[in-house]
Order: C-alpha cells, then sequence, then structure tokens
C-alpha cells in the first residue's frame, strides 16, 4: 500500500512557549481536498506554516509520500508544496501574468530571468482558472474573486503535489466563493493534487459525512463509495488538539 501524499503525525505546533495545537494526526492523499474548520484564532493558520516549514514543530513528524520533510531545503518545499496565504496585499502594479510568472520562481536560479518553460508553465495555470482575459489588467484592479484566483494559479505555476489555501474565501461574495472553491475542486481532481484549505463555514465542507470525533477535533469523511476527488474535513475545536 502506498504512503499518503501527506502524512501528519503527533503533531505539536506553536511559538516558543506557547503550543497551539496538541498530537495532530491526519492524512490527506492524491485527489483528496482536506477542508479545516475552526474560528478565528484556534490555530489554522499556525497549523499550515507549520507545514510548510515557515514555523518549526513543536514536536511530531510531517512526511510527503513517506518521507520526513524535517530536513528538506527551502527550495525543495517550494518544488512540493504550493501556498496560497490568508492575507495577500500588494503594492506594485504587476499585471496577472507576471503575478503567476513569479510562481516559477523556485525552479530558477536566484538571478536567472524567466524561460521559455517558464513562462508555459505560467499561462498553463492561467488557462487551468479560467483566466486568461485578466492576464494584462493589473492584478490590484481586478475584483476579490479574480485576483483569488489568481493567487492559486501562482501556486499552481509551482507545479506543486500538495496545495495549501489559508481561508481561500474570505470576504468575497457568495458567487465568487463559490468559483474559488469550484476550481479548487477541480484541480484536485484533474491534477491529483492533495489540497488542504482552511475556512470558518461549514457550509463550504461536503454534505453526508460520517465522524469521528476525539477530544478536541473530529475529522468528518465521505463515504467511501463517493466518486473522487475525495473530500473531508477536519475540525479543529480548541487550542488543544489530539485527534487520532
Amino acid at each position: 500500500m502506498s504512503a499518503p501524499r501527506l502524512a501528519v503525525e503527533d503533531l505539536s505546533y506553536g511559538y516558543p512557549g506557547h503550543v497551539v495545537g496538541h498530537k495532530l494526526s491526519f492524512t490527506v492523499g492524491a485527489g483528496e481536498v482536506l477542508c479545516v474548520l475552526g474560528r478565528n484564532g484556534e490555530g489554522k493558520s499556525t497549523l499550515f506554516k507549520t507545514i510548510l516549514g515557515l514555523l518549526p514543530p513543536r514536536a511530531g513528524t510531517l512526511r510527503v509520500d513517506g518521507e520526513p520533510i524535517s530536513s528538506w531545503s527551502p527550495r525543495r518545499r517550494a518544488l512540493t508544496f504550493g501556498y496560497v496565504p490568508q492575507h495577500s496585499g500588494g503594492a506594485f502594479p504587476f499585471t496577472v501574468a507576471e503575478l503567476v510568472l513569479m510562481g516559477r520562481t523556485a525552479h530558477r536560479g536566484p538571478f536567472a530571468a524567466p524561460s521559455a518553460t517558464d513562462r508555459a508553465a505560467a499561462e498553463e495555470a492561467i488557462a487551468a482558472l479560467g483566466i486568461e482575459h485578466l492576464a494584462e489588467r493589473e492584478w490590484l484592479r481586478v475584483s476579490g474573486g479574480e485576483g483569488q484566483l489568481a493567487l492559486v494559479a501562482r501556486a499552481l505555476a509551482q507545479e506543486p503535489r500538495i496545495l495549501v489555501l489559508d481561508e481561500p474565501t474570505a470576504s468575497l461574495d457568495f458567487g465568487n466563493q463559490v468559483r474559488v472553491l469550484d476550481a479548487v475542486r477541480s484541480l484536485a481532481e484533474t491534477r491529483r493534487l492533495s489540497v488542504l484549505l482552511s475556512t470558518h463555514h461549514p457550509e463550504q465542507a461536503p454534505t453526508k459525512l460520517r465522524c469521528w470525533r476525539a477530544a478536541n477535533c473530529c475529522r468528518l469523511e465521505l463515504p467511501p463509495t463517493s466518486s473522487p476527488p475525495q473530500r473531508c474535513a477536519l475540525a479543529i475545536r480548541s487550542r488543544s488538539l489530539s485527534y487520532r
């Protein structure tokens, strides 16, 4: 049996002198979307930053395809994880095409110009999100939903195996929430990406779920007969987590 794409094992995470989450374990397979539910301040962003290597874990192990990632370089992590952060405000008038092309940074040297391969990958990511008509527009001047799709395209241009999105629908109207989530789920299915996303809204997680509960956390999962991509939810209920 093959290893899951992402495995989180007995993970404790937080900051020096303050543990936010304790002994959290879960897996995300290829083509699976895992939705992390929780209120403000429950540690969803801290969990994601720890998985991405932006914060060191306090304890536990993170694996990708069975391999521990604690010794991975930042470049190797960037080639594996695509990240859409919660706050992505900008100050420079980059076009959408230029923004997406930035996702190719890990594929080239620090002072190298984008190659034809880089530009082709960026164009393919833009096409995959259906935003070709925005390519030459300033990213700061597009709508909220279009801007989020551009950020997802930037992460996709990295050609990652795992896509991490921190509240990608925050501050969007209902129509744009559906548009972004539909795009993410389509990418999981068509590209076999493992997707980890957070939200405050239970209605954005799938319905007709089975639930396994632990002390302060529960995992909600679709029945085995459901068609791919499998979608489930991990609900963070307090700062003291213990899920098996």
